[in-house]
């Protein structure tokens, strides 16, 4: 079996509602997001020798992952405090993504990786928060 995997980069803005640090206050991230897909190659056919084609993979996680989510604050809306926000920048007409957990860089792999796994042979998901300091989730 092949792992084949693609990179994309996008920004967002958060905040950890409850924190015990820094990251209580709304900051931003520059995320580098790895998706793995895994599989047997095409055996004919235009893929021939493929286990996916990146075109293919870069179109779903453009319309999945980077659409919704690249420049906007992304909260959890089981937050009173978070989903406060998000209302006075929706009517400020800012870009916002809920998402139903806490807004760590394990919850968000977990998130992409269920939101990607119905349209992907998915093997696991990296996310990097920062240049150093990433979050893998496989199931």
């Amino acid at each position: 079996m092949f792992h084949v995997s693609k990179e994309f980069s996008f920004d967002m803005a958060h905040i950890l509602d409850g924190h015990d640090g820094k990251c209580r206050n709304l900051h931003g991230h520059t995320y580098k997001l790895q998706v793995e897909v895994s599989g047997d190659l095409y055996q004919q056919g235009p893929k021939k020798g493929m286990v996916m084609d990146f075109a293919d993979l870069k179109d779903i996680v453009k319309t999945l992952i980077l659409a919704p989510m690249d420049h906007a604050f992304i909260y959890d809306t089981n937050s009173e405090r978070e989903c406060r926000i998000a209302a006075l920048l929706n009517e400020l007409d800012s870009k916002t993504f809920g998402m139903p957990s806490r807004t760590t860089a394990e919850e968000m792999a977990r998130f992409i990786f269920n939101r990607l796994k119905s349209e992907l042979p998915l093997s696991a998901v990296r996310l990097w928060e920062t240049p150093t300091s990433f979050c893998e989730y496989r199931e």
